[in-house]
């Protein structure tokens, strides 16, 4: 089990007080402090650890932001940034003493620019809302995670989240453009905007993909591109999941860059076709869904040159779709894996690591003797064009056993990934999942580097405390820092 920090118990005694303050910041409906309507906030998607918060506030604009930060950081008080509690890493886990900053309620779009190509939006707003906001004019908002009908585009920022068409567009760092953040003082900053870059430091690489740590993020400035002229995707069935993973190695280093290029196991493929009903192949040990797109002769060009290279490889099937209802089914299933996945087990934990994809053949392979050595099922579905691997590790959270060996299979996942020359994580963060195995990948040197910043930006550690760095007293801020 994940440790958590000890709450600071003089908090605790004050909590009517503390309430009491944060109604007078907002809104009548805009604090919740009654045990029962707590509940709903007591976890995120990495929903096998609880804890009720201290209380939540859920604010409507920046300066209501601003001023439950400077609020809480008078008062000693610990925050937790929240959106739509969709992180599987345990990004937005409560803790007793913290109050959760729900920012669910700043959900509107600002400002749409089509001439210079940007959208301002609240950090509340969906991913998909933006897409929904621009597509009539023909453009979209290109990184898009599975969550994205849910996900709000803050926590994309905090996560630096990616999705399925990465592989071509990026991930949400190569997609902005500016940030509106509220500091732990309660200070409001203005970083970047519609230009194409900032001068000084580079504020917005340090603040995108910082899991909430350093600031809470208020409204986002990204980059809307206009849609394709059209785009086809086909399947690729192979007899294993090594063959399969050989085959991408092939196509990426062969120079052709899909637009997504998604790799799904036989556990995978029986889930989502129950769910989807997208046709796709039972017999196969494993599926690619590779995607291009272009003008017609374009996509015929590319969809050849990928089959070629699918054919050295012996496929049981290739199917290219041929209308954009075959495309949205073959979507459909991949879209709603990690939930048809639901359906066949009680329980899974989804790991989020990256490898070079020349290593997938090895890590597929050394997973799936891990599966078997555990005893405990395992669904691969992933961005395989990028090597970002989400194997889904099955367990029963009623069986104490079974949840302690799905926590072992998951952190030995990872620390093949930083064997092979990969990371911990592609684009569901750190959290607390994975905070301390940081350690696997950063030396002692590197993670106090990093805890120095978190202290410049912190210096009393209050913005959401116990994620990211393996728990440990911070560093006092020097000079050096």
């Amino acid at each position: 089990m994940i440790a958590q920090p000890e709450p600071k118990k003089d908090v605790l005694a004050r909590r009517d007080a503390i309430v009491a303050g944060l109604r007078a910041l907002l809104p009548p409906d805009g604090v919740i402090a009654e045990p029962l309507r707590l509940k709903p906030y007591e976890t995120d998607g990495l929903s096998a650890y609880r804890q009720v918060p201290l209380v939540v506030v859920l604010p409507e604009t920046t300066e209501q932001v601003a001023a439950v930060m400077a609020f809480c950081h008078r008062e000693g008080v610990r925050v937790v940034p929240r959106g739509a509690g969709t992180s599987l890493s345990g990004g937005a886990l409560p803790m007793a003493d913290a109050v959760v900053l729900g920012l669910m309620r700043m959900n509107r779009i600002l400002d749409i620019d089509y001439a210079d190509r940007c959208a301002v939006v609240q950090a509340g707003v969906t991913n998909i809302g933006i897409t929904q906001a621009v597509q009539e004019r023909g453009f979209f908002y290109a990184p898009d995670p599975s969550s994205q009908l849910a996900c709000m585009i803050g926590g994309n920022v905090n996560m630096n989240s990616g999705g399925a068409h990465c592989l071509r567009y990026g991930v949400t760092a190569n997609n902005l453009l500016g940030l509106r953040v509220v500091t732990v003082e309660g200070e409001v900053l203005d970083i970047g905007g519609a230009h194409m870059d900032a001068a000084g430091y580079d504020w917005l690489g340090l603040l995108t993909g910082s899991e909430g740590q350093l600031a809470v993020v208020t409204e986002v400035t990204v980059r809307i591109l206009r849609g394709p002229e059209g785009a086809r995707a086909m399947l690729a069935a192979f007899r294993s999941n090594e063959i399969a993973g050989a085959c991408v190695d092939s196509i990426i280093a062969s120079g052709i860059i899909p637009v997504a290029l998604e790799f799904m196991d036989r556990p995978a493929i029986h889930a989502c076709e129950a769910f989807a009903h997208a046709g796709y192949p039972l017999d196969a040990e494993a599926m690619l869904i590779i995607e291009v797109e272009g003008s017609p002769a374009e996509q015929d060009d590319l969809l050849g040159r990928i089959k070629d290279i699918c054919n050295r490889y012996d496929p049981i099937s290739l199917k290219v779709s041929q209308s954009a209802e075959e495309s949205a089914a073959i979507w459909k299933g991949r879209k709603g894996a990690f939930g048809a996945v639901g359906r066949i087990s009680p329980d899974y934990l989804c790991m989020d690591g990256t490898i070079p994809t020349s290593r997938l053949p090895e890590v597929l392979g050394r997973i799936g003797a891990m599966s078997a050595e555990y005893g405990l099922q395992v669904a691969n579905i992933f961005h395989a064009g990028d090597g970002n691997l989400h194997p889904l590790i099955m367990f029963d959270a009623n069986d104490p056993e079974s949840f302690r060996k799905a926590e072992h299979f998951g952190a030995d996942i990872l620390r093949l990934c930083v064997e092979v020359g990969g990371c911990l994580t592609g684009e569901h963060g750190v959290g607390v999942e994975k905070r301390d195995l940081m350690g696997v990948q950063f030396t002692e040197i590197e993670l106090d580097q990093q805890r120095r910043i978190k202290s410049a930006f912190d210096p009393g550690w209050l913005l959401n405390p116990s994620k990211v760095f393996p728990l440990k007293a911070p560093p006092a801020l020097t000079q050096a820092a």
